[in-house]
């Protein structure tokens, strides 16, 4: 069953950035979009599992630290070489300046 976690303030994050959370032995990456809007997906590379949170954000996109690959972090979808396997993603919500997570 899934539950929301509080996993940051709103002003933990600038924009077109990132930060990482741990929560339960997993990592999520929590981006904040040029838009203001709050998007979360898995904290790992799905290539060789490097922290995501050491990558360079650009718009809607997160580019690995170690091999460069992209991904769009709103789908998690693949788009650069290497990375082939889409990033899990997860909703968010925001409520009263804190970010949640839907696990």
């Amino acid at each position: 069953m899934a539950k929301w976690i509080d996993a940051c303030a709103t002003d933990d994050i600038e924009e077109e950035d990132l930060i990482r959370f741990d929560h339960e032995g997993r990592t999520f990456a929590i981006y904040r979009s040029p838009d203001d809007a709050f998007f979360c997906t898995d904290g790992l590379c799905t290539h060789e599992k490097v922290h995501l949170s050491e990558g360079l954000v650009m718009e809607y996109r997160i580019e690995c630290p170690k091999h460069n690959g992209v991904f769009d972090y709103r789908t998690g979808e693949a788009l650069r070489a290497p990375v082939c396997v889409n990033l899990k993603t997860y909703n968010t919500k925001v409520e009263d300046g804190r970010v949640y997570i839907e696990v």
